[in-house]
């Protein structure tokens, strides 16, 4: 399609709808171009919900994280819908609950996940797919984690380019280079690990440009956000989607001398690597806004930042609080993350938005903006958030958000959550319980049946897992056992 006659096209669709838009919800930015904005979605690996300072609760500065929040909106309720890297980022790139198509556990190492072909099913559109049909260039940079094998390379899942690497986890650098300051203990175990891999399985760890092997001496985090700088400077003058998947603050723990020497404070070796390692990827989102800025396009550019599930409190480092638990739990520490945008001059500066939103809310927002449709043929699970943002619809966004993995399965309605783990369940009352230690399901039973009828009505529309999870492990709540999977 002609892009021109495109812009035109949907100009006077914009126009035409006057009557049903707020007038500064043209798809034209401020500078008053006829362009649909670009997308840059931020998204960053086991980032605990207090890990930055969207929530003003942890001592690291993030100004620049903080400051999508201050020129548009933060999410105090914004939620994934799995508390595992994998099935969290199948669910954001597809605007499905994973489990519709199977993808309910994570896809494992780069061993496992090469040999049994686990991936982002081929069925299944991405976001990139829906973004390149309404003619934008697309890009993929840093952690895939969908599939290691050829057919799920992100350049054949509608991104033009990609940078990056495939599996769930790489060294950020080479941990003997002087400069590097790795965790205590790192040759001990998550480096000797990494080592093995790469050199049993040199290519599913290497890092990829398309799909051509190729060294990367830097710093990951930097070097991602050198790719997201090129990327935006090259397609300043178009439409661009962008993926920017930082796999930090995901182990190993690894930081140069440059973010290291910024916490002489932080006298926990493990916590100074870690506010290290997050400090970089807030220089990162800094450099990325700036570059919208010195190119003239930040007004026509919607910019969102997210974690893929939250911290992995086995590290020791991380900030969850006040939320229950981590990575790996369907508590609210697990599903419930660091959630903004911005998009100056259509949405307003400075709001707290407290209504429950999910990541699957990404895909159905950017396509609309976009000027794009999506096939009617298949059920989405998200909602374009611009009229819930511009005070178009004052309703809440969804009446309730669900997730389900192995054995538990959650429903989040208004402000209950039910958490239930074969047939026990844990109803708690998250607006006065938000770090879910007050079990009320005695004292609400119709309340209970309430949530498992809708939890087994949404089941229903579900498939069983494509494969089983790596291994299990046995944890308590409230004193009952229950089986994590992993």
């Amino acid at each position: 399609m002609n892009p021109i006659n495109r812009r035109e096209f949907i100009s006077m669709a914009s126009a035409a709808a006057a009557g049903f838009m707020l007038p500064d919800l043209a798809l034209a930015g401020n500078s008053g171009s006829n362009r649909p904005p670009n997308i840059v979605f931020i998204l960053t690996d086991d980032l605990g919900y207090c890990d930055t300072n969207l929530y003003e609760c942890r001592d690291v500065k993030t100004p620049n994280i903080h400051s999508i929040a201050e020129n548009g909106v933060s999410f105090t309720d914004g939620y994934v819908t799995a508390s595992l890297c994998s099935p969290s980022r199948a669910g954001l790139m597809t605007g499905r609950y994973q489990n519709r198509f199977g993808f309910e556990h994570n896809a494992g190492g780069p061993l496992r996940a090469h040999k049994e072909h686990l991936g982002l099913p081929v069925s299944e559109l991405t976001i990139a797919d829906h973004m390149k049909k309404a003619d934008y260039a697309t890009s993929c940079i840093g952690k895939w984690h969908l599939g290691s094998q050829p057919e799920f390379y992100p350049t054949r899942r509608g991104f033009d380019e990609f940078f990056g690497f495939l599996p769930g986890a790489k060294l950020f650098i080479d941990p003997s280079l002087p400069g590097v300051i790795n965790e205590p203990g790192f040759k001990f175990h998550a480096g000797a690990m990494f080592y093995k891999l790469l050199e049993f399985w040199q290519e599913e760890m290497s890092m990829m440009r398309g799909e051509t092997l190729v060294e990367e001496p830097e710093y990951l985090t930097d070097a991602f956000t050198r790719e997201a700088l090129d990327f935006i400077e090259r397609k300043k003058n178009d439409p661009f989607f962008l993926y920017l998947s930082y796999n930090a603050p995901h182990t190993p723990l690894q930081t140069t001398q440059k973010y290291y020497d910024r916490f002489p404070h932080i006298k926990d070796e493990k916590k100074r690597i870690y506010a290290a390692m997050v400090s970089a990827v807030d220089d990162g989102v800094g450099k990325v806004l700036q570059k919208l800025k010195d190119t003239g396009i930040e007004e026509d550019t919607l910019v969102i930042f997210l974690s893929d599930n939250g911290c992995s409190l086995f590290t020791n480092a991380c900030s969850k609080d006040p939320l229950r638990e981590g990575k790996i739990w369907q508590l609210e520490g697990g599903l419930r993350v660091p959630f903004a945008l911005q998009y100056p001059g259509k949405i307003p500066a400075g709001q707290t938005y407290q209504h429950p939103v999910s990541s699957l809310d990404i895909l159905p927002t950017a396509v609309n903006l976009a000027g794009g449709s999506l096939p009617g043929n298949i059920k989405f699970d998200g909602v374009d958030l611009i009229p819930y943002l511009t005070a178009q619809t004052h309703t809440a966004p969804h009446k309730r958000l669900f997730s389900r993995k192995g054995q538990i399965s959650t429903v989040r309605q208004g402000k209950w959550k039910l958490f239930r783990s074969e047939d026990n369940n844990w109803l708690f009352n998250l607006d006065e319980d938000v770090g879910e230690q007050k079990n009320l399901a005695d004292k609400h039973p119709d309340k209970v049946k309430e949530l498992i009828r809708h939890l087994k009505t949404w089941e229903s529309e579900m498939v069983p897992p494509l494969w089983e999870p790596k291994k299990e492990r046995e944890a308590t709540l409230d004193d009952v056992p229950i089986t994590i999977c992993i």
